[in-house]
C-alpha cells in the first residue's frame, strides 16, 4: 500500500462550502493511518487558507463543525498546505492573510512531481 497522497483542491471554493468538508475528512483520515498528505490549493480554493473564511463557512446544514475545524484536525495530525503563488495573486491573498496552518507556498511543478512519482498517489477535487 502506498504511503504518500496528495490532494489537489481546484474545484472547491467557499462559495460551496457543502463541498468543502470532504477533502480535509479525508486527508485526516490518511493522516490517521500514518499517510504522509499534501493538500495543494489552487484557483478559488486558495481562499480557504485566508484567515477568517473557513472557520465562517459550514459544510452541511447542522454547523456543528466548521470547514477551519475540519482543516486543523488534518493540519493536527501532520497534513501540509500549500497554496499557489499564482492563486494567492489572482485572488488577491497575501502571506500575511493565510492561517497559520498553512505550510508554504508550492506551485504546479511542486505538484506534479508528486503525481508523477511512484511512491505517491492523487486526489483531485
Amino acid at each position: 500500500m502506498a504511503d504518500k497522497l496528495v490532494m489537489m483542491l481546484l474545484t472547491i471554493s467557499p462559495e460551496t462550502p457543502h463541498l468543502c468538508g470532504t477533502p480535509f475528512f479525508q486527508a485526516a483520515s490518511a493522516a490517521a493511518m500514518d499517510v504522509e498528505v499534501e493538500i495543494y490549493f489552487a484557483s478559488s480554493a486558495v481562499r480557504l487558507l485566508r484567515k477568517g473564511v473557513a472557520d465562517s463557512i459550514y459544510p452541511s446544514d447542522n454547523r456543528i463543525k466548521s470547514v477551519y475545524q475540519f482543516m486543523q484536525d488534518a493540519a493536527d495530525l501532520g497534513v501540509k498546505f500549500y497554496a499557489c503563488g499564482g492563486a494567492l495573486d489572482a485572488n488577491g491573498v497575501t502571506d500575511a492573510d493565510l492561517i497559520p496552518e498553512c505550510t508554504g507556498v508550492a506551485g504546479g511543478a511542486s505538484y506534479i512531481s508528486r503525481v508523477m512519482d511512484d511512491d505517491w498517489r492523487a486526489i483531485s477535487y
